[in-house]
């Protein structure tokens, strides 16, 4: 059986990208587990809603800037190969795809097709990280404030 070209190149690129953004988002996590972790040193995990609800609004906005950025990271792999001229059209494209959100109103030459359903499966397992850490966070200041919640 021979490799077929039209399969491998897009795979290997997607996979490139797919670790890229790998990449991106445990930078963000990591970035969210020292937050954390400064935060509760200096006593302020579950003191109130006040100090909690700035400490979840940053998390969601670190995990936001995250996706922000693999989504510009794909449009401009997009790009790179030829599919789109220009950033804005590419960056669109590359949010509805993340997103799994499927318009369909802008399809990708045969050749790079694959990358389309890579980029879906992408957002949807980042999109997973970012679920699991705000809830961690979101768990981490209740477990602080409510004593009998703790186990």
């Amino acid at each position: 059986m021979t490799q077929n070209p039209r399969f491998a190149i897009p795979m290997a690129v997607g996979i490139g990208v797919v670790l890229c953004t790998v990449g991106i988002h445990a930078l963000a996590v990591g970035t969210t587990v020292n937050l954390v972790r400064r935060e509760g040193r200096l006593g302020r995990i579950g003191t109130g809603v006040w100090v909690d609800l700035p400490i979840v609004a940053l998390v969601t906005l670190l995990s936001l800037l995250a996706h922000l950025l693999g989504i510009g990271l794909w449009a401009e792999v997009f790009i790179l190969c030829g599919e789109f001229q220009e950033f804005g059209l590419a960056y669109y494209h590359s949010a509805v795809n993340y997103t799994t959100l499927g318009y369909g109103d802008i399809v990708m030459t045969p050749s790079w097709k694959l990358l389309g359903p890579l980029e879906a499966a992408d957002g949807a397992l980042m999109f997973g990280i970012s679920t699991a850490m705000i809830f961690a966070v979101i768990l981490r200041l209740v477990q602080a404030r409510y004593v009998d919640l703790r186990g």
